[in-house]
């Protein structure tokens, strides 16, 4: 089997493991339609006014029509890169791994049992990085690893994540080191494009007040379709506008989401801070790292295990085989899935009348031992009446 067969995240794959989803994959038609509707809107009216006979100069043509085109296409382009790709993931550990002869002896609180709980390791370490900074990594005990720095654990996706920003329900993925490029030109198209169909539909209503009298209530009423497009994209433009103007603070200040709201920065030395030509060049001008993981590599399963016992009480033809974790095993019956019936494997071999025989004869002494006195207990003489006591 593909690796992406048997991922143990909660990601969706599609086309053989070449696209990548959140669990969450659902919601990007919900943000299709979100991003369509307007710009069908738009577009309609561009066609309309194209076929219209009227002498006056109108605000939507052929340039506007086809700049809405291309733009939209831009748009749901960069929502699919960042949904589809792998965010960054963590390659999780299948055991944890070995402890350090320099590692320091941490408090038993801070410390997490191995299988073997022969030894432990620490809760946190240090690590060093770029600029001699010192930095602190946690250990999952979902993926059996420590953190490299600035990743995190997404519970949704159920993976650790390299520089982890925020899970996003609008695109259905993690936000991190791979797709954050293509997550920030997504939602600063987005507002773009909510400002660039509220100026349009405010351009058209004003070029129809000529043929309504100057009026611009009039003229208001006269486009209906733009007035919906204008309140629609000032409330759109609010929600996707600040979220943009927090992502370049962010992308200026080299922080993610996660890292502003946990440890603001602004009150200490952020470590990964290099000036703001310098951060900004680090998101957009940087080779995009490749995946940690091949999703569509070969991948052998391992086999289920048996344990059999030898000696002892047991002979070397008495061997218990343990079930796996598929397996029904009917505990009356002794036997795993015996649906043509018959005598199970676990009973064959037995002599049944010699073990009827020993038991009748157990059955008979069991019997007499009952009826025999006890030759510990002493009986009193019987009593004759009138005798004293």
């Amino acid at each position: 089997m593909r690796l992406y067969q048997v991922w143990k995240g909660s990601n969706k794959f599609l086309c053989g493991g070449r696209l990548i989803f959140g669990p969450d994959a659902g919601s990007l038609l919900l943000s299709t339609v979100l991003i369509t509707s307007p710009l069908v809107g738009l577009c309609f009216q561009c066609v309309t006014k194209l076929d219209s006979d009227s002498s006056e100069k109108q605000a939507l043509g052929m340039p506007v029509l086809v700049v809405t085109i291309l733009l939209g296409l831009a748009d749901l382009s960069f929502l699919f890169l960042t949904s589809s790709r792998d965010p960054g993931i963590v390659p999780r550990n299948a055991r944890p791994p070995e402890r350090g002869d320099d590692e320091p002896s941490m408090g038993a609180g801070d410390e997490v049992a191995t299988p073997s709980t022969e030894w432990v390791l620490p809760r946190t370490k240090d690590v060093a990085v770029a600029g001699g900074h010192v930095v602190r990594v946690k250990y999952c005990d979902t993926c059996l690893l420590y953190r490299p720095p600035r990743a995190s654990h997404c519970s949704i996706c159920n993976n650790c994540v390299q520089k982890f920003d925020h899970h996003c329900p609008w695109v259905g993925q993690c936000i991190g080191l791979r797709n954050y490029r293509f997550f920030f030109l997504f939602i600063s198209t987005s507002t773009f494009l909510c400002l660039y169909v509220f100026v349009l539909s405010w351009l058209n209503i004003a070029a129809q007040r000529r043929s309504h009298g100057g009026s611009l209530l009039r003229s208001m009423t006269g486009e209906p379709l733009s007035l919906v497009l204008i309140v629609y994209t000032f409330v759109s433009a609010w929600f996707v506008g600040g979220l943009t103007v927090f992502h370049v603070y962010l992308m200026s200040t080299n922080q993610t989401t996660y890292e502003n709201f946990r440890y603001r920065y602004e009150k200490k030395e952020n470590p990964y801070d290099r000036g703001v030509p310098a951060n900004i060049s680090e998101v957009f001008c940087t080779r995009m790292p490749p995946s940690m993981n091949k999703f569509r590599a070969w991948v052998e399963l391992p086999e289920p295990e048996t344990t059999t016992f030898d000696g002892g009480p047991l002979s070397s033809r008495n061997k218990i085989d343990l079930a796996g974790p598929n397996e029904k095993i009917d505990l009356e019956m002794g036997t795993r899935n015996n649906p043509g019936g018959g005598v199970p494997a676990i009973l064959q071999g037995l002599h049944y009348a010699e073990m009827e025989k020993n038991s009748i004869s157990v059955h008979i002494k069991d019997r007499q031992s009952a009826e025999a006195p006890d030759p510990l207990m002493v009986t009193a003489p019987p009593r004759h009446d009138g005798e004293a006591e």
